[in-house]
């Protein structure tokens, strides 16, 4: 049975100290801690265990070159400075996988050719999983800066032709540099954003 997680230091690494940051340390991420953000992020639920998402890391010179021109311009610099930027894509064709992935019924039935089915089936559940991404890449020590800033037809022209995955948002990823961020915005209080009926 899971016990509650004491606030210092892992709900602060996690959520309370955590920002979103938009300036980096010239501090390079390894590919090991990639592939330690994924091995966390896919244990998160997804609905009949469709794990939709799809995460292309960009972080050569020559990848990068192609995604600067796909984002908005206030986010062009903070992209080419950080040592990566995951673009958490969602694939339309994720009901493929499920004899694998949900193998005790037939639940790629559900899906096959049900395109509104499939639709909100994988933007819902892909976008779970990119929150499952940024904990997990907080978890592994990394600062995050996610944006939605930037045009989903041609990053998916640059880096999905050809195949069934769609871009969902980006989010950048190495060692912020605290020094440089703004005071943290307010939050929504329990009795705004909630309700226990």
């Amino acid at each position: 049975m899971p016990t509650q997680l004491s606030a210092a230091p892992t709900l602060d690494q996690l959520f309370l100290k955590a920002r979103t940051h938009s300036n980096w340390l010239d501090k390079p991420v390894s590919d090991e801690l990639l592939h330690e953000i994924y091995d966390l992020a896919k244990y998160g639920p997804t609905s009949a265990n469709t794990s939709p998402a799809r995460i292309v890391f960009v972080k050569s010179k020559e990848a990068k070159e192609k995604l600067l021109p796909c984002l908005m311009p206030q986010n062009v610099d903070k992209t080419k400075a950080a040592p990566v930027t995951a673009i958490i894509a969602m694939d339309m064709a994720f009901y493929e996988q499920l004899p694998k992935l949900f193998p005790h019924v037939d639940a790629r039935a559900w899906f096959a050719g049900n395109n509104a089915l499939i639709e909100s089936t994988a933007f819902r559940n892909g976008s779970l999983q990119g929150g499952y991404f940024i904990l997990a890449a907080r978890a592994v020590g990394l600062d995050c800066g996610p944006m939605s800033g930037f045009d989903n037809g041609k990053v998916d022209a640059a880096f999905f032709a050809g195949t069934t995955w769609k871009s969902n948002f980006i989010c950048n990823l190495g060692y912020g540099d605290a020094s440089k961020l703004h005071p943290r915005n307010p939050r929504l209080a329990f009795a705004e954003a909630c309700k226990i009926l």
